[in-house]
């Protein structure tokens, strides 16, 4: 019994520990992110990060990418699968080849710690029964589920980040079209400008610009930049770029058609919620409003015929 309370402790307090750093690590980073941003704007050198947080990092991800790489090589995943999942991680913004081994060693962790971990719980703690089979089971459940919870959640942000700053994407890509930049350079220094504002895109942008320098057609690259996150928005910015590189259609005049295309959009999206209101306020009105307005107008006349039958 000893050696079991042990056991679970020790489990414990290695998730506790395990979350308090990835908790730390990320409020690190948003600190460096904020500081960099801040010299920036000061016109100082933006610091490189600290290496220890990295290096911690790093290895924590080279762990799970060996346990997922390992069950890869096995061929349990088939390769179709294996497609759809690489561009489910593309389209979260989850890049880099031990990016899949990440996600299947993070599952198969958590498949089989979660229920050794409730297994030892509910011997510890003497339950029988039903539960004592039901809560390994359901944790083993929520731990192979888990990761495609976190990376559907993550999907979601990171493209209503995108397009929430594309408009502002496009019209710095006017600004650097008008100013003489070619599509290449252009593409470059908006992703340079919006690193701090609008990480999710000067990622993809960078992105891209990496693939034209190296790829001789340009247009499977201005493509790529849609067909990777499945966006719209960036799909039709994708098509209107790869019709002026055919065309030879002004680039500018496209591109500020475009923004304002998006833009109002995106004021239609803001109207259409904000006309929402009156119906989704229907029933907190209901539940709490009412009921107040019931018991101020009818309680004193409540509270005198309960005085008037009281004294019969």
């Amino acid at each position: 019994m000893n050696m079991e309370v042990l056991l679970v402790a020790g489990l414990a307090f290695a998730v506790a520990m395990t979350l308090s750093g990835v908790w730390l690590l990320r409020e690190l980073r948003r600190e460096e992110r904020l500081a960099a941003r801040v010299r920036v704007i000061h016109g100082q050198p933006a610091v490189r990060r600290t290496a220890e947080p990295e290096a911690i990092r790093a290895a924590i991800l080279k762990g799970l990418a060996t346990v997922g790489q390992t069950i890869l090589r096995t061929g349990i995943v088939s390769s179709g699968t294996l497609s759809g999942l690489e561009q489910t991680l593309l389209a979260a913004g989850l890049r880099g080849a031990q990016g899949v081994g990440v996600f299947i060693g993070s599952k198969i962790l958590l498949m089989a710690g979660l229920p050794a971990l409730l297994f030892l719980v509910v011997r510890h703690f003497g339950i029988t029964g039903i539960f004592a089979t039901i809560l390994p089971a359901g944790a083993g459940v929520l731990g192979l589920l888990a990761p495609d919870w976190l990376i559907g959640n993550r999907r979601q942000r990171y493209l209503a980040r995108i397009e929430q700053g594309l408009p502002d994407a496009l019209d710095m890509l006017v600004i650097c079209t008008q100013a003489g930049l070619g599509l290449g350079p252009a593409i470059i220094r908006v992703a340079a400008e919006l690193q701090y504002a609008y990480r999710e895109i000067a990622a993809e942008f960078e992105n891209t610009a990496n693939e034209l320098q190296v790829m001789t057609d340009a247009r499977v690259a201005i493509m790529n930049l849609g067909n990777r996150t499945g966006l719209e928005s960036l799909k039709r910015l994708s098509t209107t770029l790869a019709q002026t590189l055919q065309y030879g259609t002004p680039l500018s005049e496209a591109l500020r058609v475009l923004s304002g295309e998006m833009r109002q959009e995106m004021l239609t999206k803001f109207e259409a919620r904000a006309a929402r209101l009156p119906v989704l306020l229907t029933v907190p009105t209901i539940a709490f409003i009412l009921p107040c307005v019931f018991i101020i107008a009818g309680g004193p006349a409540m509270i005198q015929v309960m005085r008037t039958f009281s004294n019969h």
